[in-house]
Order: structure tokens, then sequence, then C-alpha cells
């Protein structure tokens, strides 16, 4: 798959690419350029069937395949991720705006340990010992994978999110059907290229195009067994109430608004290096992004007017530069939306600085700090999703933690101290999947990422995302 302006891209179904069953394509956009750079199949209800059938027929023989067979076939793939991390990072900074060299040295190495965890941890799945519990009878517990799986990943981390989900579901035995957002199919394409002659046929499957008919048809289909989202609260409710009808498990991380709090006796140099890194990396466009600042009265002042020259210092423009720091937004409708809660800001609130169209091309927007928000403000309350950092002063500690908490979302926060025991008071207090200390957005696959609320429930990382995609089964023995 080359890089080549309308390169054609074909959906991947039962070990083979093809054209979609009606023909039908649609432009893929560069959003740094806005031109075309590509033609994305759109699959019908057609393609979904083939691909949910090709996965149902690979499941049994891929369930019954050893931990240690499954290991190894995540590991060769990690190896090729790898060895193909330029290519990915061109398709990567082209397809999703990133900046080049932050998805090279940030986000590649850490999918790549992903991978190479879920192969480990195929080989160490839990279970209770067994043992005689009834007299006369000897109990074991088998984890069993649930089937197939359909799989909706969002525009924000493609690549990333195609790993997260599809690591520990193939690594426990079951079989994938995966569908990249329709703006960012590229870098989960080339990751099919990658896996193509690993996997036995239809074990990993890839379709592409809207949630209309392909992601409904998806997560409707009575042959999927389970359906994992990352996207919005709207759709993950959406897909809990329509995975209802066959009861079909359902695993949601629908986003976040993560609160930042920040104490007097912060380390103010430290904080807002940090703060604004986290808070406009991937142009604002992450779920964990710290873009929800709650400031001590003490250091409001200041947190403001740094950020302000933080934002003033972010590189924006060609996310092939090696010193580009802020890319575009994923579209012109997403520029569009971060610009509403901008301009429908109340009168108090100032924008102290940005939230301008450069004089660029594509989808960018300069990396804004607002101030004089209060807590039911829309900015405060929605996920703005773009680079618009909001400060709000706080008074006591009571106050950090109640308005943290305040929102519908609970997926992650950090709270900024040198005071330890405030710091384990304000982390035990906050209702969230995740609380840095002292920093904001490090991940470990060792640990789990999921959140509380409206955030969504199921965990990607860690062997506690093994626990959502497989069965639990009790085997019990007569020993007479």
């Amino acid at each position: 798959m080359a890089t080549a302006t309308r390169t054609k891209l074909q959906n991947f179904i039962d070990g083979e690419f093809a054209d979609p069953v009606e023909g039908q394509t649609e432009p893929v956009l560069n959003p740094a350029t806005a031109e075309e750079i590509a033609q994305a199949p759109l699959s019908s209800e057609e393609d979904v069937q083939r691909a949910v059938a090709a996965a149902r027929r690979a499941f049994p023989g891929w369930a019954d395949t050893t931990p240690g067979e499954r290991s190894l076939v995540l590991l060769r793939l990690a190896d090729r991720v790898e060895e193909h991390a330029e290519e990915l990072a061109d398709l990567e900074a082209a397809n999703a705006g990133k900046p080049r060299h932050a998805f090279l040295e940030d986000e590649v190495p850490f999918l790549v340990d992903n991978l190479r965890y879920f192969a480990g941890a195929a080989r160490n799945l839990e279970g209770k010992a067994a043992g005689e519990y009834t007299e006369g009878y000897t109990s074991m517990i088998r984890r069993e994978p649930v089937g197939v799986v359909g799989q909706i990943t969002p525009w924000n981390y493609p690549l990333m999110m195609a790993i997260w989900k599809i690591g520990p579901a193939l690594a426990t035995g079951n079989t994938v059907v995966l569908k990249p957002a329709e703006t960012t199919p590229i870098t989960t394409l080339k990751l099919a290229e990658l896996a193509a002659d690993l996997f036995p046929k239809g074990v990993l499957n890839v379709i592409t195009g809207h949630g209309e008919p392909a992601g409904s048809t998806l997560v409707t289909h009575p042959d999927v067994d389970m359906v994992s989202l990352t996207g919005s609260p709207a759709t993950g409710k959406w897909i809990a109430s329509a995975a209802a009808d066959t009861l079909k498990r359902v695993h949601l991380e629908l986003g976040g608004k993560a609160p930042v709090v920040v104490f007097d006796d912060v380390e103010m140099e430290t904080a807002l290096e940090t703060i604004a890194g986290t808070g406009y990396y991937n142009a604002g466009q992450d779920c964990t992004a710290a873009t929800r600042v709650l400031a001590g009265k003490g250091v409001y002042d200041d947190l403001v007017s740094g950020l302000a020259e933080q934002a003033k210092g972010q590189v924006v423009g060609d996310t092939m530069a090696s010193d580009t720091t802020l890319g575009p937004l994923n579209s012109k409708r997403q520029r569009e939306r971060v610009e509403g809660f901008l301009e429908r800001r109340p009168d108090r609130a100032e924008v102290v600085t940005g939230g301008e169209e450069p004089d660029l091309p594509g989808f960018y927007l300069e990396p804004a700090v607002v101030a004089g928000l209060e807590q039911d403000d829309e900015m405060i309350q929605d996920e703005i999703f773009g680079p618009v950092i909001t400060v709000q002063p706080f008074d006591s500690e009571e106050k950090a933690i109640e308005w943290a908490n305040g929102t519908r979302y609970g997926l992650a926060s950090s709270v900024w101290t040198r005071d330890v025991g405030r710091a384990l008071r304000v982390s035990r207090a906050l209702r969230f999947g995740c609380v840095w200390i002292n920093d904001h957005i490090p991940l470990a696959s060792e640990m789990p990422h999921g959140g509380y609320k409206q955030s969504g429930y199921g965990k990607d990382l860690s062997m506690y995302a093994l626990e959502d995609y497989t069965h639990v089964k009790h085997v019990m023995a007569s020993l007479s």
C-alpha cells in the first residue's frame, strides 16, 4: 500500500483484499492539506455478512490453537509493525494529521509493546486452582474465548486503538471483524496487510465505511458475540441498547473530560510543561487529554499566564516536519465543532490566547487557553476534543474534588501537589478509572485503561482486558 495520492484501498475479508461488493468508495483526506489521498471502500451489509461468516468459520480452529501458538503469531505481528514503523508513520501522519515524529517516537514503541504484552499474557490466563470444593467432586475453572468479536475504533488514534483491541481478543482465541473510523482507515488496512499471512484465514477481518450500514450491521449481527467500541457516549449508548436484543457482551470506552487538579504547592515549571504537552498532544483529540485544569487560587493566575505562553510556543504546521508539535484537527467538521464551543462561551469567559484558524491549508486551529468559566458551563461539562485548555480556580480541597467529579465522564484525571497525604486523599476521592499524581497521560501495557460513569465499562490494556474477552466456565467432575 503506497502513500501516493488517490491510492485505492480495499477491505480485508477471509484473508483476501477485495473491493466491496457494491463497488462503492469515498475520498479519504489528509487533514493537514484537505487534499484527497485515497479512495476507501464503503462496506455494504453484504460485505459485513461475508466478514462475520469468515470469522465464524475460523473461530473453532483459532480457539483450539494453543496459547503458545497464538502468542507466536502476535509476536511476529509486533516484529512486522516495528519493521514497518517508518511507513506506518508516513501513513498515520498523512491520514490522521499526527506529527510524524511524535507518532514514531511515542506511539509506535507503545503499540509494539502492547502486542508483545498480550502475546505473553495469552500464555498466562488466570483462573482459580482446581480442587475439591464439594465432597466427591473435583472442580476446575476454564477461561474460553467469547467467539466472534466486532470491534469499532475511533479516528483520533487509528492504529493504536486497532492494536489495543485486536491484541487481547486474538490472544484469548477470539476471531475479529474490525471497523476503523471512515476518515482514518489507512493504517488499519496496512495492519491487515502486515498480518495477512500470519493468521489463518478469517481470524482477522477489516471492513470500512460509516456507522450505517457497516457499523450497525456489525453491531446487530446475530453471529457477533461481543462488540467493543472506542467512541462517543451517544454511539456507546446506541450499541448497548442494540446489543440487548441478542444479549451480546459489550465493551465501551466512551471518552472523558479529565480534570487536572493543581494545588498551590505544585512545582510550577513541570506542571506547565506537562499539562500543555498532554493537553495539546494530538491537537487535544484525546479522551485523556489534560484540557480541564482546576487551579488553587494561589496559582490560578500563574497557571493561566503560563499555559498561554506554552500555547504560543506550540509549533503548528507540516505534520512531516520534525519540529511540529501541533497538527490539524481530524476534519473540517471537527474544527467547526471546536470553534462552536469557543463561539458559544459565556460573556464572562476569556479566550486568553488562540482559537483562531492559522493561515494554513487543512483543518488547523491555534491552541487556546480559556479562563473565567464556571462549573456548569458547556466547555467544562462537555468534551471539546480539540486544542483548548480551560482553567477554573478553586478555594478548597473539597471544592476541587466536587468539581473534578462533577461531569458525566470518569476516564482519567491527575492531581498535582507535593503533599503526599493530600495526593492520596484526592486520588482516592476522584471517580475516575485512572489517577496520575504529579504527571498526566503515561500508560503501561500492564495497567488497565477504562472508565467510570458515562466513560463506559470494560478495560483495555493489562490482564483485566483478557477478562472482557473470555467466558469463565466451571467444570465439575465426579470422583466416583
